[in-house]
Order: structure tokens, then C-alpha cells, then sequence
């Protein structure tokens, strides 16, 4: 399932990410294509006095001496930019003079001439030589006069074709293309690596998360299989004696009633621990006397504390005032003391202490005792994780003190600290911002 929204997520931002790239290299193509057009349109442009011409002859009589042989009539001049040259022809295409700033061998011209005459399509490229041209026909009209202005004796109109060595621009534009795709691929490649990397991060914490609530729903089902198993138990032996009297069978019925309680005991737990989790859910925060909450915790548990004969030392520093939810608070101080005092050994020890500490106030509790193993410290505040596997739920624990504790905590922004030494002791410990520094500091 996480393999197939990994690949999800990555054909989603490969495809984004290619779509974005085609784009953005298209538009670059077509920008730096159409710049090359524009100037292969410019350089074959005909000068604008060309396209009328005009030739003064005694008398009107005659044509100008470009009407003369072809071999004749090759130029070779400076015609503004390299690889351009330029050829009049008669209407009926026939050479009448070239003006080139090329050298081609006759027959190139005559052929490349003889195919634009036959074409005429500006857009076309004839391949010649190795070569690539583009070329532009356009008419020119010719006038022959006679002396001092006299009316045309001859009008007749040639035609001009301008080509334009175009094989450069052409390789530069392919080179373009070859440039675009192989970075396209190269990027694609990388974005792909990284893509890989984020994909693979960005799955693990709802891998993880999804594992978690896997194990949490199969604990919780075995935890309840213990209190069902034991009412169904008992009622049945209640239907194997019906006949029997109501106090005679109130040892089954209590047996019921434990199972009952030990559900009900599981699901509080959990509706705490679900309203805990929901981010949306606001508890209400109030400024509260935290040393009177200790206080009043600690009295609840002394007897319990006493039942063990613990030695249970407490140092709670009068009137320190916090901010958050007073009756959570309880809660937290109320599971850890219920815990010290379960996990400490007989005759032993607990020590509890509450003071200010800068900006800030601590709370922490110790307790001697068996401790606990060092690789079972990361997981003290997973659900139904229990470090004593040999404790059974006769002391009503299910696993998921801890786990409430610490995420009350945390909604206040803070989190429960432990430290343990096997076979010496424990200390559970947490710090909550001072009332006094949150009111003094501006907004």
C-alpha cells in the first residue's frame, strides 16, 4: 500500500514536473527560432532601391549590358554578411547577372537558382553542397530611358532571388533541441533521485503512524478479550446452576462485574486518549495554582504509599502559578505518583519535588525500584507497554497511563522526561512555563 502511494506521489511530480519542463523549453525554442527567422527575413530582404531600376541609354535605344553571357555576369562583392548572394533573373528565369559573396562553383548557382525559380516558397530550404539555403523572390522593374529624361523607350520587369546561407542557424537550432533534451533527461533523472529521497520521508512518519494504529487496535483487542472471556465465562457457569439462589451465585456475578469495570476502566482510557490526540478539540487552558494541584495529588496517594510502608519525601514550593488545564495537569501528577508507587519496591522509596527553575517550574518524582532496562526506555509511552511483562492487570493497569500523561504534556508544550538506573531507581519529570513570565512578556 505505501509502496503504491510512494510511486503515486512520484509519477505526480514527475509528471508536473515534466509538463513544466516541456513548457518552459518550448518556450525558449520557439523564442530563439522565431529571432532566427526574423533575421533570416531581414538579410533576405531586397533593399528597397532595388526594386526599381533604371538605366539610361543614348537615345533610348538598346539594354543595358547585364543582358550579356552568364559566365560573364558573377560578381563576386561585399554583399553586407557572409554566405548571401544574389541573382536577377529574366521571366522566364533565365541568369541575367549573380552578385555573390560566396564562391560557389557555376553549376550551384545555376542549380539553386533554377529550384527557387521553380518553387518560389519562402519557407523552403534547399539542400545544396552540405549547405542549407533559404531564399526570397521578389520582381524588380526595369527602365530604360533615353537621354535628359526622355519617356521610357523600353520597359520590361526582372526578377530577383536573394539567398541566404541558412546551414548555422539550422545545426545551432539543433544543437538547441539535442542541448534541451539531454538537460530535460539529466533533470528529470535528478528530480527523480530527489523525488525518491522526500517520497521515502515523507511516507515513513504515515508508515509509522500506520503501524502504530495496527498495534494499537490489536492491543486493545487483546486487552479486551481478557474481560469478555471472563463474563462469558461466568455466565455460563450462571445458566449451568439456574436453579440455584441469587446469593449463591454472587460469585459469578461479581466475577462479571470486575470484567465490567476492567472494560469500562479501558474504554475511559481510550476516549481520554482520543481526546487527547484530536488537534481540533481545545482544552481549556486557565492560570491555576500548580502547587496546590501537586498538593492535592499527593494526598490522594499517601495512603496507597503507606499500604507499601514507602519513605514518600515531598518539596513543593508554595505558589508557583502556571498556565494550561488544571484538571490534565492532575491527571499527569496523579499517574505518576500511581505509578511510583506500584513500580516501588517494599520499604522503599519515593521522592517528589515541585520549584522554580528560571522562567520555568519542574515537577519530578523518584522512586526506587527495580528500574528500567535500557532498550525498554524508548517505549515507556507507547500504548499498552508495560516494562514489568510479568505484571498481570490484578493492579487495573492496561499500559496507557504513561501514554495519557505525555500527551497532556505535550499539549502544553512540553514533554515528560525519563531517566532510570536498573535496580536503583526512576525519575519521571516535566517543566511548564511560569504564569508570571507568560503574563509579564509583551504581545
Amino acid at each position: 500500500m505505501f509502496t503504491k502511494l510512494r510511486n503515486r506521489f512520484l509519477l505526480l511530480n514527475l509528471s508536473i514536473t515534466s509538463g513544466i519542463m516541456i513548457l518552459a523549453f518550448g518556450i525558449v525554442y520557439y523564442i530563439t527560432s522565431s529571432n532566427l527567422e526574423e533575421d533570416i527575413r531581414q538579410q533576405l530582404q531586397a533593399p528597397p532601391e532595388a526594386q526599381v531600376r533604371m538605366a539610361a541609354v543614348p537615345g533610348g535605344a538598346g539594354l543595358p549590358a547585364e543582358t550579356g553571357e552568364f559566365r560573364h555576369a558573377i560578381r563576386n562583392v561585399y554583399m553586407g554578411g557572409t554566405g548571401t548572394f544574389h541573382a536577377e533573373v529574366d521571366g522566364n528565369g533565365q541568369i541575367l547577372r549573380i552578385e555573390s559573396g560566396v564562391h560557389l562553383p557555376e553549376e550551384s548557382y545555376q542549380k539553386l537558382v533554377e529550384i527557387a525559380w521553380k518553387n518560389q516558397d519562402e519557407q523552403e530550404v534547399i539542400k545544396q553542397d552540405n549547405r542549407q539555403w533559404r531564399y526570397i523572390v521578389s520582381p524588380i522593374r526595369l527602365q530604360v530611358v533615353g537621354e535628359n529624361g526622355a519617356p521610357p523607350a523600353v520597359e520590361r520587369q526582372n526578377y530577383s532571388i536573394r539567398f541566404l546561407d541558412v546551414t548555422e542557424m539550422n545545426r545551432a537550432l539543433a544543437q538547441l533541441i539535442m542541448a534541451l533534451v539531454l538537460v530535460g533527461i539529466g533533470t528529470l533523472f535528478g528530480i527523480s533521485a530527489v523525488s525518491l529521497y522526500f517520497a521515502n520521508r515523507a511516507i515513513r512518519p504515515i508508515r509509522h503512524a500506520w503501524e502504530k494504529q495496527k498495534q494499537f487496535v490489536a492491543d486493545a483487542s487483546h486487552e479486551l478479550k481478557t474481560p469478555i472471556s471472563v463474563i462469558h465465562a461466568n455466565c455460563d457457569a450462571l445458566a449451568a446452576s439456574r436453579q440455584d439462589t441469587v446469593q449463591n451465585q454472587m460469585k459469578w456475578i461479581e466475577n462479571i462485574r470486575g470484567g465490567a469495570d476492567r472494560m469500562a476502566r479501558l474504554v475511559h482510557d481510550l476516549l481520554i486518549l482520543a481526546r487527547t490526540d484530536d488537534d481540533q478539540a481545545s482544552p481549556h487552558f486557565a492560570r491555576f495554582n500548580f502547587s496546590e494541584v501537586v498538593e492535592s495529588a499527593v494526598r490522594s496517594m499517601e495512603a496507597a504509599a503507606t499500604g507499601k510502608n514507602l519513605a514518600f519525601t515531598r518539596t513543593v514550593e508554595p505558589g508557583l502559578m502556571t498556565i494550561g488545564d488544571p484538571d490534565g495537569i492532575r491527571q499527569v501528577v496523579e499517574i505518576l505518583l500511581d505509578n511510583a508507587v506500584k513500580y516501588a519496591n517494599p520499604d522503599g522509596w519515593i521522592a517528589l519535588s515541585l520549584a522554580r527553575a528560571g522562567r520555568r517550574i519542574d515537577f519530578s518524582i523518584s522512586n526506587s525500584g527495580p528500574g528500567i532496562a535500557k532498550e525498554d526506555l524508548p517505549r515507556v509511552f507507547d500504548r499498552f507497554f508495560r516494562a514489568d511483562r510479568s505484571r498481570t492487570h490484578e493492579d487495573g493497569s492496561y499500559g496507557l497511563g504513561l501514554a495519557i500523561a505525555q500527551s497532556i504534556v505535550r499539549r502544553h508544550g512540553s514533554e515528560i522526561r525519563v531517566r532510570s538506573v536498573e535496580n536503583v531507581s526512576t525519575t519521571f519529570s516535566f517543566s511548564l512555563q511560569e504564569a508570571r513570565t507568560l503574563r509579564e512578556e509583551p504581545a
